[in-house]
């Protein structure tokens, strides 16, 4: 499965002529892994950050440290500011993030474990952003969010064609 959509991006990206930079709280470069397992990818992942902790997240792609402090990490605020920070940072076209509780523990009644903001930010500043909760364990947490994020990369690179 990681393979197909893998190769599914890097082609439907490399056809469209766009390149992709990610932020990857939740999984930790998964999705970059699986790129890179591609043959061809270095023309349109131009790379990514895991910016675990919230001092990477202000440092390395711009995020606001009163928005994490207003919204906190784990909201769609703070997705939608990782996926347009780490596009305009990297000078991407399509930047995508996610932030959350992995688990087994850190949830609370309010964001429970397996909770996760993904946010795709694309050309012309199209933004989406989605709450997910996924009900799996810590791996099968990870997979399904990188999997989601580049079905919203893939979404947003059919809008790109589109217009």
């Amino acid at each position: 499965m990681a393979e197909a959509i893998a190769q599914q991006l890097v082609d439907a990206l490399t056809e469209r002529g766009l390149t992709l930079a990610t932020a990857e709280t939740d999984t930790g470069g998964l999705i970059g892994h699986w790129i890179t397992d591609i043959a061809g990818c270095s023309k349109v992942w131009i790379g990514g950050a895991a910016p675990y902790h919230n001092y990477p997240k202000i440092d390395l792609i711009g995020v606001s440290r009163d928005l994490l402090r207003e919204h906190g990490s784990v909201s769609e605020a703070a997705a939608i500011a990782m996926a347009r920070g780490v596009r305009d940072t990297l000078n991407a076209d399509i930047g995508v993030a996610e932030t959350g509780i992995t688990g087994p523990t850190g949830g609370s009644e309010s964001r429970p474990v397996g909770t996760v903001w993904i946010a795709c930010a694309g050309p012309g500043d199209r933004t989406h952003a989605e709450r997910q909760v996924w009900d799996s364990d810590r791996e099968g947490n990870k997979r399904l969010t990188a999997i989601r994020s580049i079905e919203l990369v893939l979404e947003a690179a059919q809008d790109s064609a589109d217009d």
